[in-house]
C-alpha cells in the first residue's frame, strides 16, 4: 500500500510518500510545496490543490493521511491553515482516496511512544525506521513522511 503523507500550510506543504508492504515500510518519496509570501490565500489555495492532484496522478497513492489541525496561537494562521487542508481533502475525497486525519500527538506517539516527543526525536525514528541515513529536509516534508509512517503503523 502506498500512503501520501501532508503536513499542510499555505506558505508549505510537505508532503511524503511510504510503501507499506506486508509489515514492511520503505521510503519512496518526499518534498515540500511552497507558494508565495504575498499572493492572496485564495491564489494559494488553488495552486495547494492543483499540486496536491498532480500528486496523486504521478504517485498513485492507496491512501491519504493528512495531519490534523492543532491550536494555532495566531487565529488567522490557523484559518488559513484551516482551509489549506480543507483543499487537500478535496483533492483526496475526488481522486477517491481514503483519507484519514492525524493529531501531531498520535504521529508523536505512534513514532516514538511518547506523545511529547520533540521534532528532533521524530525526525531520528523515521530515519531509523526508514533506513535513511540523512536528515530529510525540510521539515515539513520530514513531518509528511512521519505522518505517512503513522498511518502504516494503524493499519498493521
Amino acid at each position: 500500500m502506498k500512503i501520501l503523507g501532508i503536513d499542510p500550510g499555505t506558505g508549505r506543504v510537505g508532503w511524503g510518500i511510504v510503501n507499506h508492504d506486508r509489515g514492511i515500510d520503505n521510503f519512496v518519496d518526499c518534498g515540500c510545496f511552497e507558494t508565495k509570501v504575498n499572493s492572496d490565500l485564495p491564489d494559494r489555495l488553488v495552486k495547494i490543490y492543483d499540486f496536491v492532484e498532480k500528486l496523486i496522478i504521478n504517485h498513485h497513492p492507496d491512501s491519504l493521511a493528512v495531519e490534523s489541525l492543532f491550536f494555532e496561537k495566531n487565529a488567522k494562521t490557523a484559518i488559513d491553515v484551516a482551509a489549506a487542508r480543507g483543499v487537500i481533502l478535496l483533492a483526496g475525497e475526488k481522486s477517491k482516496l481514503p483519507i484519514f486525519q492525524y493529531t501531531p500527538l498520535q504521529v508523536k506517539s505512534s513514532l516514538t511512544g511518547n506523545g511529547k516527543a520533540d521534532k528532533t526525536q521524530v525526525e531520528f525514528m523515521v530515519g531509523k525506521i526508514l533506513h535513511i541515513k540523512e536528515k530529510i529536509k525540510p521539515d515539513d516534508a520530514a513531518d509528511a513522511v512521519a505522518i505517512a509512517l503513522t498511518h502504516a503503523f494503524r493499519v498493521r
